[in-house]
């Protein structure tokens, strides 16, 4: 009758990252931590487990001698966050 939401997005900050980046495609870390008002600590833990399960890239680089981190959602971080909001659609209509 319900379906299972995906545990990896129904994390408040996960979900909160993966809806920053469907809408951008691509973010700095930086940006992604004062949009969310997470910690570095903690959006560090949230983007590695997102990139563990292959629903963002992460790229570390260097711009202007400063190190940057880039984000981006997957076709399989986009095909897993409209499968979560179809399940929560449902939810909703019930």
């Amino acid at each position: 009758m319900f379906k299972d939401l995906d545990p990896i997005l129904h994390s408040q900050l996960r979900l909160a990252v993966m809806s920053l980046l469907i809408g951008v495609k691509e973010a700095e870390f930086t940006y992604i931590k004062e949009k969310t008002g997470a910690t570095a600590g903690n959006l560090s833990v949230q983007v590695q487990k997102l990139k563990d399960v292959g629903y963002i890239d992460v790229t570390k680089q260097f711009k202007d001698n400063y190190p940057q981190t880039l984000c981006r959602v997957t076709s399989a971080g986009i095909k897993a966050f409209e499968v979560y909001v179809q399940a929560l659609q449902e939810y909703i209509k019930k």
